[in-house]
């Protein structure tokens, strides 16, 4: 079947793409305003990219009234936050977070975790978080406009904080070990063990006998 995405509402988009664009790591973004208001809240549309220097990107969806995330307000007025890499035994107080709570409210004093000061910016870590990554904003990208509209926040990390619990033989995380959780479609979720991942080493040379012959197109 073939689905034009402008034929659709915002939300009938979403249900369609989401499920397909999984699993998804969470940034557990925690944010402060510029008169010292704190936020916290989870994004599954979040990645990380580049190398030098080392960047990463979530994206807040408007609301269906077209209003700014809170987070989305904070980073724009500090240029700071910090993610936290969300685990599974986090996963329902990190789901609780992302109640409705009205604009100056922190979810730090309505949800179990407990905050540790950052070194270079001002928004606080979650301690019970096996990573943390303290950044700057690069760039605030909108995109569209009106109801749920998405707008890119672009970061630059400064500082990582890594719990040594979860590093591996070669003195590196540990994927396994981290044990993260990530978004599916609608409500479920998964999470990462030794047990679901498996290892394909990279191709570090072309076979021999130059690249495969050209794959027919479907329905030639």
């Amino acid at each position: 079947m073939l689905i034009r995405l402008a034929d659709l509402e915002p939300p009938k988009r979403q249900a369609w793409l989401t499920p397909l664009i999984a699993p998804r790591p969470i940034a557990f973004v925690s944010s402060m305003s510029a008169a010292g208001v704190g936020n916290l809240s989870p994004f599954s549309f979040f990645a990380m990219g580049g190398g030098n220097p080392q960047s990463v990107a979530f994206c807040p969806i408007a609301s269906r009234e077209g209003t700014p995330k809170d987070t989305l307000r904070n980073v724009t007025e500090t240029g700071e936050f910090v993610i936290n890499i969300v685990t599974r035994a986090m996963a329902e107080r990190v789901n609780a977070t992302s109640a409705p709570y009205p604009y100056g409210e922190d979810e730090f004093d309505h949800v179990a975790f407990t905050r540790v000061a950052s070194t270079v910016v001002r928004p606080p870590r979650v301690a019970e978080s096996p990573a943390q990554l303290e950044c700057k904003v690069f760039q605030i990208i909108p995109h569209g406009a009106g109801p749920q509209h998405s707008t890119w926040v672009i970061g630059e990390v400064l500082v990582l904080h890594v719990d040594e619990a979860v590093l591996g033989h070669d003195g590196l995380p540990d994927t396994a070990k981290v044990n993260p959780a990530a978004r599916m479609g609608r409500q479920e979720w998964a999470q990462v063990t030794a047990q679901n991942m498996f290892v394909l080493p990279r191709p570090t040379v072309v076979p021999a006998g130059g690249p495969p012959a050209q794959r027919r197109t479907l329905g030639q």
